[in-house]
């Protein structure tokens, strides 16, 4: 039988984000951040795997996926783990509904920001992507998710261009986070790090692609990080800048 492209994708994903030796390095990234009894907002979920390791570091997780196919393989892999509470939508700065841009052959990309899918027509190496649907569903913010499931000590956002955005939905400083970059759209990543710096005293550090290792040595400004994403060679991609307002848990030799 041959599998529809979203459903061998997703199986692909699967195998990607599911690896053999892969949980145990993105526990030991995770763990600086997170440990027993703490909480962590996984805005982007997609398969899940932030979440499971959320979940094995002894955290309790609320998975934010707008995605519905996706949503459905959540509720599949935590079905029977009450410690992973589930959300069908997305993040933004308000709420409301918003447009979310399909990609059928490659879910990783699924995006709200028209920017994101602006900039992908023209860059190397993205242009064979092509958002083939649009689905209107609700927006909440990160503020309604504390007010639903309390203050979390790490939020990771992965969101494909509209990680500025879920930021401006936060009011107060959440004592770690992560957000992806992309070279694609340095400028996203610029306006998050400003909204970050607004919110509270954050130093930075970042790991390019999935190599769940830190790249810099230590922690660094937001004024430094921006530098830095600036350096990149258009072929880096992408990456997650990290930030903490405890500067220890950002260097290399933690």
């Amino acid at each position: 039988m041959r599998l529809a492209p979203g459903a061998a994708a997703i199986g692909q994903s699967l195998r990607t984000y599911y690896a053999s030796g892969r949980a145990a390095r993105l526990d030991r990234l995770l763990g600086r951040f997170l440990g027993p009894g703490g909480l962590g907002f996984d805005i982007g979920a997609h398969v899940g795997d932030r979440a499971a390791s959320f979940r094995r570091l002894g955290a309790r997780a609320v998975a934010v996926e707008p995605q519905p196919r996706l949503c459905r393989l959540l509720r599949l892999l935590f079905r029977r783990d009450p410690g992973v509470r589930l959300e069908a939508a997305l993040v933004g700065a308000a709420g409301g509904e918003a447009a979310l841009h399909l990609n059928s052959a490659n879910p990783t990309v699924a995006t709200a920001s028209t920017g994101f899918v602006a900039a992908a027509a023209t860059a190397e190496g993205w242009r064979e992507q092509r958002w083939d649907a649009t689905l209107t569903l609700p927006v909440t913010t990160l503020d309604a998710l504390v007010a639903r499931h309390g203050r979390p000590d790490f939020i990771k956002i992965d969101v494909e261009g509209f990680e500025a955005e879920a930021l401006a939905g936060l009011t107060w400083p959440a004592p770690a986070l992560s957000f992806e970059f992309t070279t694609l759209q340095r400028a996203v990543a610029r306006q998050a790090l400003a909204r970050l710096a607004g919110l509270g005293a954050y130093r930075f550090n970042a790991s390019l692609g999935e190599s769940l290792s830190l790249a810099l040595p230590g922690p660094v400004s937001a004024v430094a990080m921006a530098g830095w994403l600036d350096s990149l060679p258009d072929a880096a991609n992408s990456g997650d800048v990290y930030a903490s307002l405890e500067p220890d848990r950002l260097a290399c030799d933690r």
